[in-house]
């Protein structure tokens, strides 16, 4: 019923699009954004020069990462006709840490034999990412994976003895370990690996046209891959595996490589 009530809301002409060949397009107009949409029949869809794939009812997915710039165009075209639709976004304010002082030996690359098995983990990662499955599960009403008191957001970031680390590309649920954690809308599982160096116990679950849900540091991993899960089953519980100073899930969204932020697809936590 999740999906139905979905579709309806996407078949809904805004009056912004009628008469247009855009039928819709939802979602937070934000950076980290998922946004779905559907196009009139015969009409492809492209984003920065690449094509984007449609459903059989027009149906698409299109995601803006972290730092994405606030004005996109989306190409629609229908033989040799073509009509661009403007997108902007909101710009976000990431939270910013500062932290001096820090041994500088925290801060540098590991060794060259680590560096290996992280690449190698992160190319597995990589790979799972890609999938373009026809499954239309992205289109459905997400629901959160694990409830608990957040203790990390999506976009923030250290900055360790003036030198940048990584974006915090998640939201973190702090929950205890071995708490379950459930599959936050129908999928396949494309990735499972069990002991990685910074993600540990790692997750990766395919939506469909691109979009997928990544769960790290986990202490046990409930599925196998290419199994097929509903939204609400079981599918790992939650650790503080790989690089996690305490137990908490990592839930991560994707668009093929661009990192979204899950809350945007999710309703508030109650």
């Amino acid at each position: 019923m999740k999906i139905l009530a979905v579709l309806a809301a996407l078949l809904l002409v805004s009056p912004a699009f009628a008469g247009d060949w855009l039928l819709s397009l939802n979602g937070e107009r934000t950076q980290g954004t998922l946004l779905r949409g559907q196009v009139a029949p015969g009409v492809s869809v492209s984003l920065a020069g690449k094509s984007v794939r449609t459903t059989g009812d027009g149906f698409f997915a299109v995601g803006f990462g972290r730092d994405a710039a606030l004005e996109q165009t989306l190409v629609l075209q229908k033989g040799e006709a073509t009509q661009q639709v403007s997108v902007t976004l909101s710009q976000r304010e990431y939270d910013i840490q500062r932290v001096e002082g820090v041994p500088q030996r925290t801060v540098e690359p590991p060794p060259e034999a680590v560096l290996k098995r992280i690449r190698r983990e992160a190319a597995g990662i990589k790979a799972a990412r890609a999938t373009d499955s026809d499954s239309e599960s992205f289109l459905t009403n997400f629901q959160w994976p694990l409830t608990g008191r957040i203790s990390g957001v999506y976009g923030s970031q250290r900055v360790y003895n003036g030198k940048p680390g990584r974006p915090h590309y998640g939201v973190d649920v702090a929950r205890p370990t071995g708490t379950v954690v459930v599959a936050p809308a129908d999928a396949v599982v494309t990735l499972v690996q069990n002991d990685n160096y910074y993600s540990g116990g790692t997750l990766i679950l395919d939506h469909g046209y691109g979009v997928s849900s990544t769960m790290i540091h986990l202490s046990e991993v409930l599925v196998e891959k290419g199994q097929t899960v509903k939204q609400g089953d079981p599918v790992a519980k939650v650790g503080a595996t790989g690089r996690a100073t305490g137990p908490h899930l990592d839930w991560r969204l994707n668009w093929f490589e661009e990192k979204l932020d899950p809350v945007t697809v999710v309703p508030q936590m109650n």
